[in-house]
């Protein structure tokens, strides 16, 4: 689970779709998160930055908070990917499923 990293994260801001922002929502109460962060967290700690291929779409923007690491992270794969942090994030979240994957008994 995305935890939240007490000092050391900083506000990011960035446009959604409504559609994700809804899926956000939803991705909280299935997983039993607190906050927007914390699914934006998990969707970056999850996702396969060096497969994916960026696309566009009008959006919204919100603001969260996530560790230097993941920011860093996100500024790297975005000069190699030539594409925004913004969109970065995107992909990660629209990969997210919205419950956690059953655990295997």
């Amino acid at each position: 689970m995305a935890t939240r990293s007490p000092k050391i994260s900083a506000p990011l801001t960035f446009d959604l779709p409504l559609g994700l922002i809804e899926k956000i929502q939803a991705i909280r109460k299935g997983r039993n998160l607190k906050t927007a962060s914390d699914v934006v967290r998990l969707a970056i700690e999850q996702f396969d930055f060096d497969g994916c291929e960026p696309d566009h779409e009008p959006h919204q923007q919100i603001s969260v908070r996530i560790a230097a690491q993941q920011r860093a992270t996100l500024k790297r794969y975005s000069k190699t990917k030539d594409s925004s942090v913004g969109e970065l994030v995107r992909l990660a979240l629209e990969s997210l499923p919205v419950k956690p994957p059953r655990a295997r008994r």
